[in-house]
């Protein structure tokens, strides 16, 4: 199937190298036992418009994305795009990447404008898919109005175009948005490991957990084609404002039952210290998700999800947790209660350790298109999957790390839009220090795709560009794991997968 050029990865590719040549900004703080820490700062933002479709009900898209600080006015960052309230779209969901520029105008009053690219689908059904996501890849051209109030809090408007390939989403409307302003300390890549004195200041040193959970949605009298039990696989990022509050966000992606269902959910928590290794959380999350309407009745997407979860501290970093929730489909008859099982790595502790002062953490956030070749489908041969991937590597110490890698693909599998990997798993590197120029690495990964349980072993190598940024390769193979009703039988699925594109590496307290 022909696709546009600005969706092949050499092109991605091109857009993501604009990066390169930018160095990060840096305002030093402190500079104590070697680490010189630095102020990084990026938005948070939101926005929301709605899309008028020939021949079919409306649809409306909010949009979520954190951007990077590049420069004085240039960003760079991820997000997704989801529906909420129009139409019977829910389960349609995105994943793209941002080149955002802003430029203050005149007390406040900036001017805005940006371009995105990704990947995504869905619709009310699986064959109607086809007509409104076409093959799945999209691109987002935008410019517009803001103002800025006190706190790096602002609001503003853009008239934006968005095309999805050979769909009926070709439409130019207005779009309205909030964003706000984050600044964090961190510090070098590699001063991963090292402690800074509890007398230094350090900017936005709060806790922060990313948790892995197997989760099960027990439908509750179900309206829907689809009545069973669906097993999913979900990665939460939880940002905590004090010791007690946080803000949180959640991808959920189906294994069993109903494989890629999907849902994302932002949402807001409090933490209960019950005993110093016992924690009780309590959150809840508004968000989007569901696969087809006719398949499970989410209607136009929005989800309500109250959820608690008990967690037993296994270590100061590591925590394992059970939980239960109500997941429910307000504008649709789709209810569920939710059990589920989770590891919560603990990425920063925001505590001090027994010296009284800190301990930085390395991380590498990595974004780069990635393209399955060799793939086949019940042992026949399929053409290639191009996707846009992102990974997030935390490390344990200098030569082990807990991945998570989030696919989604911008050309069609099967014939239709839609196709995403979510996978976790551990690596092993060679161990970094500000003379290296190159990091490999070796990872295991599982997860799922859209036909369940996969698992991928792969190798790569990182290359230094500058102390925040390096170029960034693997290479892997993809395998379904048969048996046990893990993958579906009918279509088991391997493929060898590449992929190329950058990395931002730093630590963080």
């Amino acid at each position: 199937m022909p696709t546009l050029p600005l969706f092949h990865a050499p092109a991605v590719s091109r857009a993501l190298l604009l990066c390169v040549a930018l160095l990060l900004p840096r305002e030093a703080l402190c500079a104590s036992q070697d680490v010189q820490t630095y102020t990084s700062q990026g938005l948070v933002v939101a926005d929301y418009q709605v899309i008028d479709l020939p021949g079919s009900d409306t649809i409306d898209l909010l949009g979520l994305r954190y951007l990077l600080q590049l420069n004085d006015w240039l960003y760079f960052g991820l997000g997704a795009h989801a529906p909420l309230v129009r139409g019977d779209y829910g389960g349609f969901m995105t994943l793209d990447a941002t080149l955002h520029a802003q430029y203050n105008l005149y007390d406040g009053l900036f001017i805005d404008a940006g371009a995105t690219v990704g990947g995504g689908g869905g619709g009310s059904s699986i064959a109607q898919s086809k007509e409104l996501s076409g093959s799945g890849g999209f691109g987002i051209g935008y410019i517009g109005l803001g103002y800025e109030f006190d706190n790096h809090f602002s609001v503003g408007v853009n008239y934006t175009y968005i095309k999805f390939e050979d769909s009926q989403i070709d439409s130019s409307q207005v779009n309205f948005f909030v964003e706000k302003g984050v600044d964090y300390t961190a510090a070098s890549y590699a001063d991963a490991g090292k402690i800074v004195p509890a007398l230094v200041k350090l900017l936005g040193a709060k806790e922060h957990i990313l948790t892995f959970e197997m989760n099960n949605l027990f439908q509750i009298d179900p309206t829907g084609s689809n009545t069973k039990t669906v097993n999913t696989i979900a990665l939460q990022f939880s940002h905590f404002l004090d010791d007690a509050n946080y803000l949180f966000v959640e991808a959920e992606i189906g294994y069993k039952g109903l494989p890629l269902y999907n849902q994302v959910l932002p949402g807001a928590g409090h933490r209960f210290s019950l005993s110093p290794r016992v924690h009780l959380y309590g959150q809840v999350g508004v968000g989007s998700g569901g696969y087809s309407p006719d398949l499970i009745d989410t209607g136009s997407g929005l989800l309500v999800y109250p959820k608690a979860s008990l967690e037993f501290l296994a270590n100061d970093d590591f925590g394992l947790a059970l939980s239960g929730g109500y997941l429910a489909a307000p504008t649709a008859t789709s209810r569920n209660y939710t059990l589920g099982a989770a590891l919560n790595y603990h990425l920063s502790s925001g505590r001090k350790n027994t010296t009284g002062g800190r301990t930085f953490k390395g991380f590498r956030l990595s974004v780069f298109p990635q393209s399955e070749l060799n793939v086949k489908v019940d042992s026949a041969s399929h053409h290639e999957v191009h996707m846009l991937s992102t990974q997030l590597d935390a490390l344990l110490d200098p030569h082990w790390y807990f991945a998570t890698q989030v696919s989604i693909a911008y050309n069609d599998y099967l014939g239709y839009p839609g196709y995403g990997e979510i996978l976790a798993g551990i690596g092993i590197q060679n161990r970094y220090t500000p003379s290296t120029r190159f990091q490999s690495f070796f990872q295991l990964l599982l997860g799922t795709n859209v036909d369940g349980i996969i698992f991928k072993p792969s190798v790569g190598t990182t290359y230094t560009l500058t102390d925040s940024i390096a170029l960034y390769a693997q290479v892997g193979q993809i395998m379904s794991v048969d048996g046990k009703e893990l993958y579906r039988e009918d279509r088991p699925f391997s493929a060898t997968s590449v992929g190329a594109g950058l990395t931002y590496r730093f630590s963080l307290p």
